[in-house]
């Protein structure tokens, strides 16, 4: 909300003095937080059940929409058909809650698109601007600690799953017991493209059961080829969507997703589940190429197992080239390789994290 205009002034002489813009009145506060803690609700029946005149109905829904701290959605869960033919539309009140994290981050990305498009003069300013919000969503100081926050209802899950990804700067992993409806998988295809073209690195791990279907292989194969990293294992544990360390989404209980959901914020928490799915991760294989006789239930030829166990005891690449017969470059670039599967930023790292997988035993 912005100050008001006689919020100006000063003592004769000093020019105009400017006052914070003031805080969110006690009828809007209390407005978003009767949707927040419904999800999803008819935007009338809560202001009348708070007693809001009628002027103070629109200026409050205004002024939430204006903020995006709530978007419009349907009474009724949305229809396959009019998803995919585009035919669905939302009913003109009933709302979904959005969190205000996601809410500040989507009005930090309109303002730096505004920015880019019609202050080109500014570019000192914008640098500084992006070098700040960069640091807040690395940091995250939104959820220091850790939230989790029970779904039941499909439409808010749906809500909060587009929120999360809407604001991914750096990382999407996600794993799937089953395949995705081919509606579904047209809409994720599309935010690939989208993510990665933002610089986001996008992974997923698949059941090895599933992608034996000819059309989920075929879908798998037009992830990859956008760019999206896919590994296939005998068996997936659950659904998981983490995202930049930040967001996780699991559901309530793995034997029955219908049941709903499980919504984790903060890197406390969601560190554990992102433990999880690397190991996940590691123990899969990558789509399109077939573990050969050659290679173990983790993946790793007996070369590649024995420049580790070369690593872990500390020797220097050129004595492994020459104990394995190959080039320093084959050496530098295996090991590089290495790394990056084990999500490792030193080789020393690469070999402690080996050894705790069991990959050299």
């Amino acid at each position: 909300m912005a100050a008001t205009d006689d919020a100006t002034g000063g003592a004769p002489g000093t020019g105009p003095k400017a006052f914070p813009a003031p805080p969110p009145d006690a009828r809007l506060l209390s407005v978003y937080q009767e949707l927040r803690r419904r999800g999803v609700a008819g935007f009338a029946e809560v202001s009348a059940e708070l007693g809001l005149a009628a002027e103070e109905y629109e200026r409050c829904r205004d002024e939430l929409v204006s903020l995006g701290l709530i978007a419009p959605t349907t009474a009724t869960h949305a229809e396959r058909e009019a998803l995919r033919t585009g035919a669905w539309r939302p009913d003109l009140d009933t709302v979904a809650a959005i969190d205000p994290e996601i809410a500040l981050l989507r009005l930090l990305e309109r303002e730096r698109e505004r920015l880019r498009e019609h202050l080109a003069e500014a570019d000192q300013a914008y640098s500084t601007l992006e070098t700040l919000a960069g640091t807040v969503f690395r940091a995250s100081p939104l959820r220091a600690g850790a939230d989790v926050e029970q779904l039941t209802d499909y439409r808010r899950i749906q809500q909060v799953l587009e929120d999360i990804t809407d604001v991914i700067q750096s990382d999407l992993v996600s794993m799937h017991p089953t395949s995705l409806v081919q509606e579904v998988a047209e809409r994720v295809l599309s935010r690939d493209r989208r993510q990665i073209e933002n610089g986001v690195r996008v992974r997923a791990v698949y059941s090895r059961h599933a992608a034996s279907h000819p059309e989920v292989a075929e879908m798998l194969t037009r992830r990859v080829e956008v760019g999206v990293e896919v590994r296939l294992s005998p068996h997936v544990p659950m659904t998981m969507i983490i995202a930049d360390r930040q967001f996780a989404m699991v559901p309530i209980r793995p034997e029955n997703a219908a049941e709903g959901a499980i919504l984790v914020r903060g890197p406390a928490l969601v560190g554990s589940y992102l433990g999880l799915y690397e190991h996940c991760w590691h123990m899969a294989a990558p789509f399109g190429h077939d573990v050969g006789a050659d290679r173990g239930g983790d993946g790793l030829s007996e070369q590649q197992r024995a420049a580790l166990r070369m690593l872990a005891d500390g020797m220097k690449d050129e004595k492994i080239a020459r104990t394995l017969g190959v080039s320093l470059r084959t050496v530098s670039r295996m090991l590089s390789e290495l790394m990056q599967e084990l999500g490792a930023q030193s080789r020393f790292e690469a070999g402690v994290r080996a050894v705790r997988l069991g990959w050299l035993d």
